[in-house]
C-alpha cells in the first residue's frame, strides 16, 4: 500500500511540475523585431576607435596580434608623415584585418592594446556567406570620425603637430 501511495505521490508531483511550466509565459523571442539585451562583460564585434579629434587610436604596435591565441589579427604599420597623419604616433596601422572566423572572441588584444583602440562591442548580429566576408579590414572596423572632426589622413605643418598621445580616457 505505502508503495502506492509513493507512486500517487510522485506522479501527483510530475502533474504538478507539467502545470506549473505550462502556467508560466513563453521565453521565446521574437528575434529579428526583439533584440535581447547583452551582458555588460559580453565580447561582441570589434571596433577601432578614434580620439575626439579625429585621428586613430591604433598606432600599429601589432599586440593585439601577438596576444590573440587564435592568430585571427594581422597588423601591418607605415611611418605618419606631416603630409598624411593617420595617428598621433610615429607609426600607423595601414593594414588591420581580423578573421573572424578565426577569433575566438577571448578579448586578449582588447586588454593587450596601450591606446585602447580595439574594443568589442555589444555586436553580435554576423553572418557570412564567403569565406572573403569574414575579413575585417581596417575601413570595416573603424569608428566613423565625429561630425566636428577632421576625418584621416589629416594634413598637418611641419613642426606643428604634438606628437606625444592624446589624453587616453576611456572611450565610453
Amino acid at each position: 500500500m505505502a508503495n502506492v501511495i509513493g507512486s500517487i505521490a510522485a506522479l501527483m508531483n510530475g502533474m504538478w511540475t507539467v502545470l506549473k511550466q505550462g502556467l508560466e509565459g513563453p521565453v521565446t523571442v521574437q528575434y529579428p523585431e526583439v533584440k535581447r539585451p547583452v551582458h555588460r562583460r559580453f565580447k561582441g564585434r570589434h571596433f577601432l576607435r578614434r580620439y575626439e579629434n579625429g585621428l586613430e587610436r591604433c598606432i600599429g604596435c601589432s599586440l593585439c596580434a601577438a596576444a590573440c591565441p587564435a592568430d585571427a589579427i594581422f597588423v601591418e604599420a607605415s611611418e605618419n608623415t606631416d603630409d598624411k597623419r593617420y595617428s598621433p604616433g610615429e607609426r600607423y596601422a595601414s593594414t588591420y584585418e581580423i578573421n573572424m572566423l578565426r577569433c575566438i572572441f577571448c578579448g586578449y588584444c582588447e586588454d593587450a592594446c596601450p591606446t585602447q583602440a580595439i574594443v568589442l562591442g555589444d555586436n553580435y548580429e554576423m553572418s557570412f556567406t564567403d569565406r572573403s566576408q569574414a575579413i575585417y579590414t581596417r575601413e570595416m572596423l573603424l569608428d566613423p570620425a565625429a561630425p566636428d572632426a577632421r576625418p584621416t589622413p589629416q594634413k598637418v605643418a611641419p613642426g606643428s603637430f604634438d606628437r606625444s598621445i592624446p589624453d587616453m580616457k576611456d572611450p565610453d
